[in-house]
């Protein structure tokens, strides 16, 4: 099988495929002996939106073989979806892989083991990389991919960009970190450990999913926000989705104090070009709130590093209900809240017409 077959070459389906192409391999002169000849640089193959996103900046013309079906995804891209259309993309399947003929296959750490040693039957070198767990992880990555694409001088070019994001999203010397939330589709929280943890504090928030004693994926439900409200929520969803009903319920709009955020969810996981993207909105809510807090005729809630203000409460007058009734939406008629002082024990939830004691563990 020659190398560089074109994208639309079918796949070779089912066992016996797989069997041809293993075949077609073994008999082909070279097979395992890497890059082709008259290749300056190794084609690649990428299996993963994260390293799509990366192979997309630093291979040169016709390097990238293909991308991952995700990255042509709007709902799991982490690259620009235009940028992506540029480039064939494939399921994973071994068949498909084995048409394209790359010399390296790029992957997740999670790959099955079945598909990583069929590919290294078919003599194709493959790479596995982690989800990133901070800007360092991720600049090592944009290294490593770059020298294995050949092309070093892109990979320093990228991270040169991440740097500068990194510097432009960094608070003021001195300012106070402010308790953030990242509360994902379904009441998910991003724990500590993560990359969008540690972007969270560059750009000076406080995870306050960790000051609670949350981890990666725990829940949070939207009880326990309002009882406990943070600075920031950065909800992130699909608007058009039931499971994000509460990331959007009415009575988080009236918590004093609190600003919502919505952050795309491809600004999460994936490093690379991704992070100065992810950057710039977060020093962009950042930014927001220094502008408010610097207005005389607005107030910041002192809070302690979970979001937790101890000595209030908040009433509604209207109609509604914590399970999603929403309270009075109707134009033109808005609840009023007051902050009366009550004991750290107890707090109520924020929703017109009702009072409702919440316990809250301290």
């Amino acid at each position: 099988m020659r190398r560089g077959a074109p994208p639309s070459a079918p796949p070779l389906k089912g066992r016996g495929g797989l069997v041809a192409c293993l075949l077609l391999a073994s008999c082909s002169p070279g097979a395992a002996a890497g890059p082709a000849a008259g290749h300056a640089q190794p084609t690649v193959v990428s299996l993963n939106p994260c390293t799509d996103a990366i192979l997309a900046e630093v291979a040169v013309p016709g390097q990238l073989l293909a991308i991952s079906h995700y990255s042509r995804d709007p709902a799991s891209s982490s690259m620009d979806l235009g940028l992506a259309r540029r480039f064939p993309a494939t399921s994973g399947s071994v068949e498909e892989v084995a048409a394209l003929a790359p010399d390296v296959v790029v992957a997740g750490s999670f790959l099955a083991p079945t598909t990583r040693q069929a590919l290294r039957d078919l003599g194709i070198r493959v790479v596995t990389l982690p989800i990133p767990a901070d800007v360092a992880a991720s600049e090592a990555q944009v290294r490593e991919l770059s020298a294995l694409a050949g092309n070093p001088a892109a990979g320093e070019a990228l991270v040169g960009r991440i740097e500068a994001a990194v510097k432009d999203a960094a608070p003021p010397a001195g300012a106070a970190l402010v308790p953030a939330l990242v509360w994902q589709s379904g009441g998910i929280v991003a724990g500590d450990g993560t990359l969008i943890a540690d972007l969270l504090r560059r750009a000076g928030f406080v995870n306050a999913a960790a000051a609670r004693g949350l981890s990666q994926a725990d829940y949070l439900p939207l009880e326990r926000i309002l009882a406990d409200p943070p600075e920031v929520i950065f909800a992130v969803g699909n608007p058009r989705s039931e499971e994000d009903r509460m990331l959007r319920h009415p009575a988080l709009r009236a918590i004093p104090g609190t600003t919502r955020a919505p952050l795309d969810s491809a600004l999460l996981w994936c490093g690379g070009p991704t992070i100065p993207r992810a950057l710039a909105r977060l020093g962009q809510v950042r930014r927001g709130l220094e502008q408010r807090t610097s207005n005389p005729g607005q107030r910041r809630i002192a809070r302690s590093p979970a979001g937790f203000h101890r000595d209030a409460v908040l009433r509604g007058t209207g109609r509604g209900t914590a399970e999603g009734g929403g309270g009075d939406t109707r134009p033109g008629t808005a609840p009023r809240w007051e902050i009366p002082a009550v004991s750290a024990s107890r707090r109520h939830l924020p929703v017109p017409g009702r009072t409702v004691g919440l316990k809250v563990r301290s």
